[in-house]
C-alpha cells in the first residue's frame, strides 16, 4: 500500500515536488501541494504562453516552470507526481527513482489521503455512465438521510484530490478510473466495478496483458472487499479468478440465480432481470430492485450500467431511490444525445464512444438503422468487430479521421456473402462528413455520431468533437 495521509502529510512539509504534465488532472494538485507545504515545480514539453491563465497565476504564487524540450531533464525533486497520459516507465522516471525519488499521481494520493468510503469503477466500456449513476444514486440517499457528502471524479474530469482533506468517514466518493490512472496504484477502492475488458489503449499500453493488469489493480489492493463482475465477459472472469472476497455478478443475458451457478462461491451474489425486474440475489434470498422499463436510457449497455451501479451501491440505498433516480435520469451528455430532428432526420451525438465495442452498443440501442458517422485517433484496437456491428445495424457510414482507411478496409474484409451491401464514404474534414451524412439521410432516417476512436487526431477530447457535431447540426 501507499503512504498513510499523515505519512503524506510529513512527507510534504517542505520537499521539492514535480508536477509533471499540466493537464486537467494535475492543474489542482500544484496548490494542493503548496497548501501541504511543498515546493513545487511544473514541468511540461507545451511553452508556457500555451499553459494559460492558471499557469501565470501560479508562477505568480510561486510555482517554478519548467517548460519546452528538455522539460524532464535533471529530474531532482524528491516527490514526482506524473500525468496519467506519461509512461511510469519514462528513462527520466525510473533514474529519478534510482536516486531515491517516490513516483506518484493525483489519484494515488488523493486514495492515500481521503478518509471517505472510496467506491471506483473501470472497465473498456460504460465506465462514464455508470460512474454517474452510481453517483446520483449515492448523492441521492444521502440527501434523504441527511447525512455525508458525496464526491464524484477521476477521468470523469473531476479531479479530487484538493478536496481530500475536507472528506470525512461519513462521505463517499465515486471515482471513474482509466488504465492510466490505475497502472502504478497500490490502494484500491473499498468496493470496485469491472464493467468489461476488451481491447483498448494498446497504442499506450505495450500490451493486452500490461492494459489488463493495469485494470486489475483496482481491486487487487487493501481496502478492497467487493468487486461487482461481468458475467458475460470472459476476460473479467479470468483477471478475476484468484479475487478472495464478495464478487458481485451481473449480466443481462442470465435470468434466474441457477444461471449463475457456474461462477459463484459462497458469499457471492447476483443481479439479473427476470420478468422485466431487476433482481438481486444475495445469500439464497431474491430482492427485486424496480421494473427495468423505468429506466429512461435506452438499450441493453444502459440496463447492464444500472445493474452495475446497484450491485455497487447494494445496501448503501434504498429501492425508493434507485426508482427515482431512473425514472428522471435521462442520460451523460455526448452519449446517445439527441441533438435534434431536422427535416424528418434525428440526429444523435454518441461523441464519448470511443471504442468498437461502444460504438456496437450504440447501434444495438437504437431501433433504426443509422447513418454512422465514424474515425479518428488510432489506440491499435482491431476493428472487425465494429465492421461486423456496422454491416448488421447501419444503413451507411460516412468514415473521417486518422482511422477512417483502416475501418473502410475492415468493413471490406468483414462483407457477409451473398448481395449486402452498406455504403461508405470518406471525408478527411470531420465537419465534410457531418454534412455528407446531412446530404445521405432522408426522411425518417437517424444520423449517429459514434466514432469508435478517441479524438486526438483532430480534437482536444471527446466533450469538444461532440461540441462541433452539435454546434453544426443546429446551424442547418
Amino acid at each position: 500500500m501507499g503512504l498513510t495521509a499523515a505519512e503524506w502529510k510529513q512527507r510534504l512539509l517542505g520537499a521539492d515536488c514535480a508536477v509533471l504534465g499540466f493537464g486537467v488532472s494535475n492543474r489542482p494538485l500544484v496548490p494542493f501541494l503548496q497548501k501541504m507545504g511543498a515546493k513545487v515545480t511544473v514541468r511540461d514539453e507545451a511553452p508556457f504562453e500555451k499553459l494559460g491563465e492558471e499557469a501565470v497565476r501560479y508562477r505568480e504564487m510561486g510555482v517554478r516552470f519548467l517548460t519546452r524540450e528538455g522539460y524532464l531533464d535533471h529530474l531532482d525533486e524528491e516527490l514526482l507526481f506524473r500525468s496519467p497520459g506519461m509512461r511510469p516507465d519514462l528513462p527520466a522516471f525510473e533514474e529519478a527513482k534510482r536516486r531515491g525519488a517516490i513516483l506518484s499521481s493525483e489519484m494515488e494520493l488523493f486514495l492515500d489521503l481521503t478518509p471517505a468510503l472510496v467506491l471506483g469503477v473501470t472497465g473498456s466500456d460504460g465506465k462514464t455512465t455508470t460512474t454517474t449513476v452510481t453517483g446520483l444514486l449515492l448523492d441521492a440517499e444521502c440527501k434523504k438521510t441527511g447525512k455525508g457528502r458525496v464526491f464524484v471524479g477521476g477521468n470523469i474530469g473531476t479531479p479530487l484530490c484538493q478536496r481530500a482533506l475536507d472528506m470525512t468517514c461519513e462521505d463517499v466518493a465515486i471515482l471513474e478510473l482509466s488504465s492510466f490512472q490505475l497502472q502504478t496504484v497500490t490502494r484500491s477502492p473499498h468496493r470496485a466495478a469491472l464493467t468489461n475488458l476488451s481491447p483498448n489503449h494498446l497504442n499506450w499500453h505495450t500490451d493486452m496483458g500490461e492494459y489488463a493488469n493495469a485494470k486489475a489493480n483496482i481491486f487487487l489492493h487493501e481496502p478492497n472487499g467487493l468487486l461487482v463482475l461481468n458475467a458475460e465477459n470472459e476476460e473479467s472472469i479470468a483477471l478475476a479468478s484468484d479475487y478472495p472476497h464478495r464478487i458481485f455478478w451481473f449480466s443481462s443475458a442470465k435470468h434466474t440465480p441457477d444461471a449463475f451457478a457456474p461462477l459463484m462461491r459462497a458469499g457471492d451474489a447476483a443481479v439479473f432481470v427476470r420478468s422485466g425486474e431487476i433482481t438481486v440475489w444475495d445469500r439464497g434470498r431474491e430482492d427485486v430492485m424496480l421494473p427495468a422499463s423505468e429506466i429512461l436510457l435506452p438499450g441493453k449497455h444502459n440496463l447492464e450500467n444500472y445493474m452495475t451501479a446497484i450491485a455497487l451501491t447494494y445496501g448503501l440505498v434504498s429501492k425508493e431511490t434507485i426508482l427515482t433516480v431512473a425514472r428522471s435520469f435521462s442520460g451523460v451528455a455526448h452519449r446517445l444525445e439527441l441533438v435534434r430532428r431536422h427535416d424528418g432526420v434525428t440526429y444523435y451525438n454518441s461523441s464519448i464512444d470511443s471504442t468498437p465495442s461502444r460504438t456496437a452498443a450504440a447501434l444495438s440501442a437504437l431501433s433504426q438503422k443509422p447513418i454512422v458517422i465514424c474515425g479518428g485517433y488510432d489506440k491499435k484496437v482491431p476493428f472487425e468487430p465494429l465492421a461486423k456491428a456496422l454491416w448488421e445495424r447501419a444503413s451507411a457510414v460516412v468514415l473521417t479521421g486518422a482511422t477512417a482507411e483502416k475501418i473502410g478496409d475492415a468493413i471490406k474484409r468483414e462483407q457477409p456473402s451473398g448481395d449486402a451491401r452498406l455504403p461508405v464514404y470518406f471525408e478527411a474534414d470531420f465537419r465534410r462528413a457531418v454534412l455528407r451524412a446531412k446530404e445521405i439521410a432522408q426522411k425518417g432516417d437517424a444520423v449517429l455520431l459514434s466514432p469508435a476512436c478517441a479524438s486526438f487526431d483532430v480534437f482536444r477530447n471527446f466533450e469538444e468533437r461532440g461540441n462541433l457535431f452539435c454546434e453544426i447540426v443546429r446551424s442547418f
